[in-house]
């Protein structure tokens, strides 16, 4: 997996990265923090990872730091994975042999396929949400996928330049299958198990995030 980088998006996450980091630290890929330059607590909390990069991200928001994470990167293949420990890093070589084996630009990490998929971590607002915007993309969009939210993706670095993505919040998990689809790349899913989060609290807020994602959902099927 050298030629992997993952990107992983930060924000306050003092109490769960340093876990996180120790747990994939024997990973042979590269592994890119984005955090806000303000952001001194979970900055100090890593330190002592040394072969760990950091990337202070210009503009605010869950989007914009991985826009700004996967087009600073040089390998050829990225990951989005938490900072919070609930994706589970141990999916990463088969996501990757499933690439390069099935000749795909992207694979989305599921939890609601079966075998293997299912979360400790989700809830009945958060799957209710989910499960709508999936149902919107695969009718309105044609897309074949079935956690459209969970947003742990693995792809071709240079497929993601092309796609073009705007969101600096959390539409981009929504713009990024929906563009995928457009640009007529090829993608798959896996089934994939998320786990409790380490420690801290979530940052989406169930219904202000799921306002803004229905909206650029809608604004994305009338103007192309």
């Amino acid at each position: 997996m050298q030629d992997l980088t993952l990107i992983i998006p930060a924000k306050y996450e003092s109490e769960s990265l340093p876990i996180f980091l120790e747990e994939i630290k024997k990973l042979a890929c590269t592994k890119l923090v984005v955090l806000q330059a303000d952001d001194k607590i979970t900055i100090n909390s890593i330190e002592t990872f040394k072969d760990v990069e950091i990337l202070y991200q210009k503009d605010l928001g869950y989007g914009a730091a991985l826009i700004e994470g996967i087009r600073h990167i040089s390998t050829n293949y990225f990951c989005i994975i938490n900072a919070d420990g609930s994706m589970n890093p141990s999916d990463l070589e088969k996501m990757l042999s499933s690439i390069n084996e099935n000749k795909l630009d992207f694979i989305f990490a599921s939890r609601y396929e079966s075998p293997g998929g299912g979360s400790d971590d989700d809830t009945f607002v958060t799957s209710v949400g989910n499960f709508l915007f999936t149902k919107i993309g695969n009718i309105f969009f044609s897309l074949k996928i079935t956690d459209i939210l969970f947003n742990y993706v693995m792809g071709k670095t240079k497929s993601f330049d092309d796609l073009m993505l705007t969101s600096k919040d959390f539409a981009l998990c929504v713009e990024f299958p929906i563009q995928v689809k457009r640009k007529h790349y090829q993608y798959s899913t896996i089934p994939s198990y998320e786990r409790n989060r380490i420690g801290g609290k979530k940052k989406v807020n169930a219904f202000k995030d799921g306002l803004l994602i229905l909206i650029k959902m809608i604004k994305m099927f009338f103007i192309r």
